[in-house]
């Protein structure tokens, strides 16, 4: 049974009508629920969330100010260092380079923000960034909200459907350290959350597994989801792909969404200097210590070609 619900012939895109508050407008849609196809992976994913969300709600019935400061930096060290700086900007694409030993400790910290392995959440993301908002993106808002949020994560059969064999990370599979990861994942995921239990208890599981895990989930989801509906455009990229403040502000950097798509080697997502982005300060320091070198940047060459105006010349 497939998941897919197409528009019909006949029948205008708008069938499925603009998502609040913004000019996008949503022209197909999958059985996210009911009446679907729900494979054994799609089951593991959905309980593996749930019970993450279910451990988040028990927070304000076991509150310490030590199990709070305890998720907020496990928040902050998966956040800027995992997934941002190691999982996005470096291993996505390569927009710096670091030492090998700092490489694969930050890529570890992303595995601990219960993201999924660096060659599955890389993958994704190259063919997010090679199909951007088609019907091959792997979360357009073309497919609804929920679906870009979060909903395709309980859809492997659209991932098959789409990319039969993922080869857009060969630079990671041929690591021994990226492989290793990805066959044992669940053991690390498993040994992180134990270590937390027996260390801390059940409070602390509750705000470093729950909460922060939780909330690492839903900013990380903005980004594909708020970024590509609510904001604004400073650059001519042909998609969707908004500037959010306040996404920015809350995932150290990542909502200066339209900028990364426009210059998506680029180690800078804040371009302006008003522009927050908290990873590009962390690179900055690294760069200034000797740790992270080939630090890429847009040339204003680059930026002329990408600018409305440029777009407005030729006419």
């Amino acid at each position: 049974m497939s998941n897919l619900i197409t528009v019909s012939q006949g029948v205008k895109d708008s069938e499925y009508g603009k998502i609040l508050l913004s000019n996008v407008m949503v022209t197909r849609k999958r059985n996210l629920f009911m009446g679907r196809t729900w494979r054994t992976l799609d089951i593991k994913m959905g309980v593996g969330i749930l019970v993450v969300h279910l451990l988040a709600l028990f927070a304000p019935f076991r509150f310490t100010w030590g199990a709070f400061f305890a998720g907020f930096t496990t928040y902050v060290l998966c956040g800027i260092f995992g997934i941002t700086l190691s999982y996005h900007r470096n291993l996505a694409h390569h927009s710096l380079k670091l030492p090998k030993w700092l490489e694969y400790t930050f890529a570890y910290l992303g595995v601990l923000a219960l993201q999924r392995d660096p060659i599955f959440w890389v993958s994704m993301h190259r063919y997010h960034h090679q199909y951007v908002d088609s019907e091959k993106d792997p979360h357009s808002p073309t497919f609804g909200f929920w679906f870009s949020h979060m909903g395709w994560l309980f859809d492997s059969g659209y991932i098959l459907e789409k990319y039969q064999e993922r080869k857009n990370v060969e630079d990671l599979k041929n690591q021994v350290f990226y492989r290793f990861i990805r066959r044992s994942y669940l053991l690390h995921s498993f040994t992180f959350t134990t270590i937390v239990y027996v260390l801390g208890g059940f409070t602390y599981l509750v705000w470093v597994v729950g909460v922060a895990t939780t909330w690492g989930y839903h900013v990380t989801f903005l980004v594909n989801s708020a970024c590509h509906i609510w904001g604004n455009q400073a650059w001519n990229t042909g998609d969707l792909s908004k500037n959010n403040w306040w996404v920015a502000l809350i995932t150290f950097g990542e909502g200066w969404h339209n900028n990364h798509h426009a210059f998506e080697y680029s180690a800078r997502h804040g371009l302006e200097w008003w522009q927050i982005d908290f990873c590009w300060y962390m690179i900055r320091f690294l760069e200034a210590v000797g740790l992270a070198t080939n630090v890429r940047l847009p040339t204003d060459n680059h930026k002329l070609k990408k600018s409305f105006a440029s777009l407005n010349k030729f006419k």
